[in-house]
């Protein structure tokens, strides 16, 4: 039965995905029906919020730049809370939940209290956006690495980086919540040898109906974010890989004819 998935007083952390419910785990649901109570994040999809039935208590901690309902300590009290008194308690969270998540803080928090938590993956925005672009994150003689980044930072402050290991070529570079940061990653990749041409792709809402993917070079990139994020959750790659044409899949082919 689906309640034996959650024992009393415990805790799962889940990734909600992208947004599309139909990129949901499947463990992801059957804990979603296995809840008592189900706390989740602004950024969690609506359609992933309506698998939840209507039995299941449902509570928003999300925490959206510039407008947070819930700081992380409150979040944490309100698990600690809710583990104790014995519910089922699913934390939801928007992509996975390991990926700039915070979910060692919930842990530690619930670990300090006795209460184990547990993870279920979800699919993470890069992967999400690299799949609806039609390109990989990684190409055999383009991208030998991938790179994921927060690009957030607390108001007023710069993006303190490392734009020396950013600035690699051979890579692509995911950056989370990069809507903001746009300006600070075009000057500063390039400022540190990043080809100004390197190709890149911006992605808002991906996943949903809503989604809109824009690709761009990144001396371009300021301006290209201006005009196609409004406000949007962003998601931006950085690399060769990014380039969808024969030049990207070009040293593929190379290396297939030499097997």
């Amino acid at each position: 039965m689906q309640d034996d998935l959650i024992g009393l007083g415990e805790v799962w952390l889940v990734g909600a995905g992208p947004g599309d419910p139909d990129l949901l785990t499947r463990k992801a649901e059957r804990l979603l029906g296995a809840a008592s109570v189900v706390f989740y994040d602004a950024l969690v999809g609506e359609g992933v919020l309506a698998l939840i039935p209507a039995h299941v208590r449902k509570v928003p901690v999300g925490k959206r730049s510039g407008r947070h309902s819930k700081d992380q300590d409150s979040i944490n009290d309100l698990l600690v809370e809710a583990a104790l008194a014995g519910e089922r308690v699913v934390r939801l969270k928007g992509g996975d939940p390991s990926m700039f998540g915070r979910s060692m803080e919930e842990v530690a928090a619930l670990a300090e209290v006795g209460v184990r938590a547990r993870i279920c993956p979800g699919v993470t925005a890069a992967s999400a956006a690299a799949a609806s672009a039609g390109i990989s994150l990684s190409l055999r003689g383009l991208a030998r690495r991938v790179q994921f980044v927060t690009a957030h930072a607390r108001a007023g402050e710069p993006l303190d980086l490392d734009w020396a290991q950013l600035a690699d070529s051979g890579c692509t570079t995911a950056f989370y919540m990069g809507r903001s940061a746009a300006g600070d990653i075009s000057r500063n990749l390039i400022a540190h040898g990043l080809n100004p041409k390197t190709p890149v792709l911006i992605a808002c809402d991906v996943s949903l109906p809503s989604e809109r993917c824009l690709r761009t070079r990144l001396d371009l990139l300021p301006l290209a974010v201006q005009a196609v994020t409004e406000g949007k959750p962003t998601l931006i790659l950085v690399g060769e890989a990014v380039r969808q044409d024969e030049t990207a899949a070009a040293p593929l082919m190379a290396a297939k004819a030499q097997i």
